[in-house]
């Protein structure tokens, strides 16, 4: 057994401690002319040649949200009421909520910040309803009534208004 055993490296006995420098010299030396000249390298393969103008400008700030932006927030959380009680009390139609406010975003095309508004609002009708109902209750269904309506109303009011 002792045959297959690997031989220990056999360092030159010149004494522990003063090997033991030696190593950690040797060591420090590669590392520094490595270490520096990939550094050096690679800061000069990974930074482009951008003019300074380029480098030092803003983020364009997102236009300012249309007059009717407080409606299509509110009509967000309804759809968003409305994608999770209509699977909940059975109707077929629960996935198409979800695509009209795909649809609204997609005709709205909001910034990132707008965009993310919207969003937050439907999962917030989403969640309220989420956090209370466990199965399709006469008040789940009066609400899913009185959403169809507002929601409408809301729908309506902005083509009437706002739309060309």
């Amino acid at each position: 057994m002792a045959a297959n055993k690997a031989a220990p490296l056999a360092l030159p006995k010149v004494g522990a401690h003063s090997t033991n420098m030696k190593m950690a010299a040797l060591s420090l030396v590669v590392v520094m002319i490595f270490g520096f000249a990939s550094g050096a390298n690679a800061q000069t393969r990974t930074q482009p040649d951008i003019p300074a103008e380029e480098t030092e400008s803003e983020p364009v700030p997102e236009p300012l949200p249309p007059v009717y932006e407080d409606r299509l927030l509110r009509l967000s959380e309804i759809l968003g009421g409305l994608h999770f009680l209509r699977q909940l009390c059975g109707f077929e139609d629960g996935a198409a909520w979800r695509a009209e406010m795909d649809g609204l975003l997609k005709s709205e095309k909001p910034g990132p910040v707008r965009r993310a508004r919207l969003v937050s609002r439907f999962n917030h009708g989403f969640e309220t309803y989420y956090a209370v109902y466990r199965s399709c209750t006469p008040s789940a269904r009066r609400a899913i009534a009185l959403y169809l309506v507002e929601g409408g109303r809301i729908t309506n009011d902005i083509r009437a208004r706002y739309g060309q």
